[in-house]
């Protein structure tokens, strides 16, 4: 049976196919559908765990039980997870072990754009790269056999175009696959004494893979009629290679990323007049042809920044795209906002009243940096506010006064917990302010620990913030809800201003969560308002300014009252109940 499918969805086939029994991951985009879709099938446990790091353990405890298992990141999720990832290349697996990690070329979703086939590299674990949707489903497969084979997790790469565009797949039946753990100290203790051994094993396995390399279909060459370029490529790159040169030169498509062959790519150099190397993001394949002694063209054609297209690759390649025309049509802007009713947006106004110095995570809230709002100060990474806070303060920046983290319950839960912990240990002052919205509410509303409820929807425990804030040290603890200003108001000026770190929890639900409801919307009076645009302050999409009076767009409006709070001349009022 053959069908459509996302890059992401058939990621998630392979693995129901390959006999895949247990899931854990970190909700990321572009890799968050994976861990979605796979738990549709009822023959897969999957779950979605605190932060990367614990997904990758977890895995590999799968894995070592005997189950083949999966965990998926994205691209910067994998720093996180950095730290088991490179011990259990040494220690190898029992069941196939397979890490999808999903990159994301010009930063849609993303705080840089971190190439993470430099993981595969320096951790020495084999990376597959599928180009489309059946090679995702085909690899993903072709994943387990080989971590089975080399006794190694191996890599899927994904990328957002890969993760999110549609292609055929053909589909099959599922084989289940189980072995039997025996205790194997010197294979999985990784104290000094057996890491010495281990890693010669490790550095045998990758000279036995860059072999396999050599010979393996899903690295082939595809013949061109024009022998004065050859082309090497892979992943989204191929399929732009493709639509604009389509079989006029010779182009080597490579499926496994590392180890990548030597004498296949020396041979096919020999082949054609300039090598031409066509790949996102760092000069990965080019390197390496450069270390194999061939003189290529790369990044100083092909630039190292942001995603490629069909344009591009016919600009660079001094060839017109096949159809004459321009392949990409002007796309309006649409500047980055927080949606009507957020439940962010009346925080972020008061942070920004107080003059508070803020430094922000990686959520929702961030859209808090942007004008009119302005209220960030930083953003680093998942957790780093409030580590950040504690290293602000202590420097005596700010004097220590009016200095805040701001950061989600998700978030908190990822890696905000630790850095709390060691504002109350190390009694620094500031402000945490855990942003709940109930909700993972960037990557599209994925559960998470302190929501109640797990992967499928069923209750679970619940981590109670409020508790777990006091547990660890902290004093100072209230509820605020953002929709109120003056509540917020009182709140940051009081913590702010204490000697001591306290933490304040912003809690109310996101607004699009499909349990919420909602009040009617805002009523905008034309003869009351006056004009003075103090409601535009919170930017929000629902009001705009026409003939330089306030309107109100109720198809957007959640009657969430922030800005009636703002108005002095009660020009915006709820709508009274009939």
């Amino acid at each position: 049976m053959k069908t459509l499918m996302l890059g992401n969805e058939a990621v998630a086939r392979g693995l129901f196919e390959a006999g895949c029994s247990f899931v854990s991951s970190y909700p990321g985009t572009p890799s968050t559908e994976i861990t979605e879709c796979v738990a549709a099938y009822k023959e897969v446990y999957a779950e979605w765990a605190p932060n990367e790091k614990v997904a990758m353990e977890a895995a590999f405890g799968a894995s070592l039980a005997g189950k083949r298992s999966f965990c998926a990141m994205k691209h910067v999720g994998l720093n996180v997870a950095a730290d088991p990832l490179f011990t259990i290349a040494y220690t190898g697996v029992n069941a196939g072990m397979v890490i999808g990690v999903a990159d994301d070329a010009g930063m849609h979703s993303s705080q840089n754009e971190q190439d993470s086939r430099h993981y595969a590299r320096a951790s020495k674990i084999p990376m597959l790269e599928p180009s489309d949707s059946a090679e995702a489903l085909h690899f993903t497969k072709l994943a387990y056999e080989l971590s089975e084979q080399f006794d190694t997790p191996v890599f899927i790469k994904m990328c957002t175009r890969v993760s999110h565009s549609q292609s055929i797949v053909e589909l099959g039946e599922r084989i289940e696959v189980s072995k039997t753990y025996e205790k194997n100290p010197q294979k999985y203790i990784m104290m000094p004494g057996n890491a010495k051994r281990r890693h010669p094993v490790v550095e045998e396995r990758t000279r036995l893979l860059q072999q396999w390399a050599e010979t393996a279909d899903i690295n082939r060459v595809e013949e061109g009629s024009d022998h004065s370029i050859g082309i090497i490529t892979s992943s989204t790159s191929y399929q732009y290679v493709k639509e604009v040169c389509g079989d006029t030169y010779p182009v080597m498509k490579l499926g496994m990323i590392w180890p990548l062959p030597v004498q296949k790519i020396l041979d096919f150099a020999k082949t054609v007049e300039t090598l031409v190397i066509v790949e996102e993001l760092d000069s990965f394949i080019e390197n390496h042809c450069r270390q194999l002694g061939l003189t290529c063209v790369g990044k100083e054609k092909f630039p190292c920044i942001d995603e490629f297209s069909q344009n591009l690759i016919g600009e660079k390649l001094g060839k017109c795209v096949q159809s004459g025309t321009k392949l990409n049509a002007a796309i309006p802007q649409r500047p980055p906002v927080m949606c009507a009713g957020c439940p962010h947006r009346g925080l972020f106004y008061t942070l920004a009243k107080n003059k508070v110095t803020a430094l922000g995570d990686i959520g929702c809230y961030t859209l808090g940096a942007v004008p009119p709002l302005a209220a960030l100060d930083t953003t680093i990474c998942m957790g780093a506010s409030i580590s950040g806070l504690h290293g602000f303060t202590k420097a005596g920046g700010a004097d220590g006064k009016k200095t805040v983290a701001v950061i989600g319950d998700s978030t908190f839960m990822h890696s905000g917990m630790t850095g709390l912990v060691n504002m109350a240990y190390n009694e620094s002052g500031g402000t945490v302010i855990i942003v709940d919205n109930s909700i993972t509410g960037m990557t599209g509303h994925q559960q998470n620990p302190t929501t109640g409820y797990n992967l499928k929807g069923d209750p679970c425990t619940k981590v109670d913030l409020e508790t777990l804030c006091r547990a660890v040290g902290i004093r100072r603890v209230r509820v605020v809800d953002p929709y109120d200003l003056a509540q917020c108001d009182a709140a940051i000026k009081e913590e702010t201003a204490a000697d001591e770190p306290s933490v304040i929890i912003s809690r109310r639900p996101c607004a699009l969560l499909k349990y919420v409801k909602h009040n009617k919307p805002i009523i905008a009076d034309a003869d009351k308002c006056v004009g003075c645009k103090a409601c535009m302050k919170i930017g929000c999409p629902a009001i705009s300014i026409v003939d330089k009076k306030a309107r109100i767009d109720n198809t957007l409006c959640t009657g969430c009252g922030v800005c009636a709070q703002l108005c002095k001349f009660d020009a915006l009022a709820a709508a009274k109940e009939v």
